[in-house]
């Protein structure tokens, strides 16, 4: 657990150290405040709610984390630090756990300084907290199962573009998989269990239900488990790389 710690330390450490830490945070900041209050109409709707607000977290997710997880294993393979990293009394396990730890974190305080906005509505109305409380869950497990994704995929290549690229693909497969237009694709042929098996696999169905402030087990264990099967292929990649 102290390596773990540590390799936590050091990836969260070196977010700060560049420009790009901060530049990440405002863009995040500011196209929340923008989606909630401008495009989401929160004036007009004249609810004192953050239903704008959260639903265009799996949109700013889906280009914002692949931005922030295209280095992680990309820029260590390209450096040649990774095969010092591999050298060292460090399992991948712990190295990966590390580094999906910190990106975490930060995404995590990205989310956490949004809070002004949340006072903004308390002052401007009574929403349901609770509602809020869970979405901001909601919205944290998600922003993992994405981090966990783009991690893995950092792991394949040298070259961050295509880790970027190939992250946002993947992730918005797994954001249209709830969508009628992917569902009616299958429901003409394919049995109605395989229809909502993938339908189940869906970032949004889960997300939805969470956001709307019911915390259903099965939606949190959705995002452990979409974590948990990406940070192991994430080691998998880790350990094959090794051996060549």
């Amino acid at each position: 657990m102290s390596v773990t710690k540590a390799i936590f330390d050091r990836e969260l450490a070196e977010y700060f150290a560049t420009p790009v830490a901060y530049v990440f945070l405002i863009i995040f900041l500011v196209l929340t405040a923008t989606f909630t209050f401008e495009i989401g109409s929160f004036y007009e709707r004249g609810q004192a709610d953050l239903r704008p607000f959260f639903d265009y977290h799996p949109w700013l997710y889906l280009f914002l984390v692949p931005a922030l997880t295209m280095r992680l294993w990309a820029e260590e393979r390209k450096s040649g630090t990774i095969e010092f990293l591999m050298t060292l009394p460090v399992t991948p396990w712990q190295a990966v756990l590390g580094k999906f730890l910190a990106a975490w974190m930060f995404t995590g305080l990205a989310l956490a300084l949004s809070f002004p906005i949340w006072i903004t509505v308390n002052i401007l109305g009574a929403p349901d907290n609770g509602a809020i409380l869970a979405a901001y869950i909601g919205s944290l497990m998600m922003a993992g199962g994405f981090l966990a994704i783009g991690a893995c995929l950092s792991a394949l290549t040298r070259n961050q573009v295509i880790a970027f690229i190939l992250t946002v693909v993947v992730c918005f497969g797994f954001l249209l998989a709830g969508f009628p237009l992917v569902l009616n694709l299958f429901s003409g042929w394919a049995p109605q269990i395989l229809v909502d098996g993938i339908a189940s696999l869906s970032f949004m169905t889960h997300f939805l239900s969470i956001s709307n402030g019911v915390i259903d087990l099965r939606d949190i264990v959705y995002f452990v488990l979409l974590i948990g099967v990406f940070l192991y292929a994430n080691t998998v990649v880790l350990q094959m790389k090794q051996a060549d």
